[in-house]
């Protein structure tokens, strides 16, 4: 399995890994996440005085813009188009939020989705924490990825 990570030479040196030789194509990801709060705290963030949602959707937004710069070997990309959605869920309670990153290019933007979205929930926490630090960030993960080499994915269930 150390033979298949790519972002360590045969010495075992960290290196981003050299995507020149492959092709330019079509790529997207989707992740989600969930932030579970107490119903007063999700009560509150629905309240007219603001709208920490619509916050934390620019905030995994801007997020997914600088992924290579946060992730040490993650390439920079130039995304075509960034989509976060922040959605309360009573049933939780608290947030269910879903990102998806779109680019055409030589790499995946798996990290750009996975970003956006713990970003995006990092945000709620930080806008909610002052009634309710009992939070819970949980259940990241990509969902999909379309493009490349290796071709789609998807989880299932």
């Amino acid at each position: 399995m150390a033979d298949e990570l790519g972002h360590f030479d045969e010495s075992g040196r960290p290196r981003m890994v050299d995507v020149s030789a492959k092709a330019e194509t079509e790529r997207s990801a989707v992740a989600r996440g969930r932030v579970r709060c107490l119903p007063a705290t999700l009560d509150l963030a629905l309240s007219p005085k603001g709208d920490a949602a619509r916050i934390a959707e620019l905030a995994g937004t801007m997020a997914a813009k600088k992924t290579g710069e946060l992730i040490p070997l993650c390439h920079p990309l130039p995304l075509t188009a960034v989509a976060v959605t922040v959605t309360p869920d009573e049933s939780l309670p608290g947030f269910s939020v879903t990102a998806e990153a779109r680019t055409i290019g030589r790499t995946g933007v798996e990290m750009e989705a996975l970003t956006a979205v713990s970003i995006a929930c990092l945000t709620l926490y930080d806008m909610l924490k002052s009634v309710d630090r009992g939070m819970r960030i949980e259940d990241i993960a990509l969902i999909e990825k379309k493009g490349g080499k290796s071709g789609d994915w998807r989880r299932d269930g």
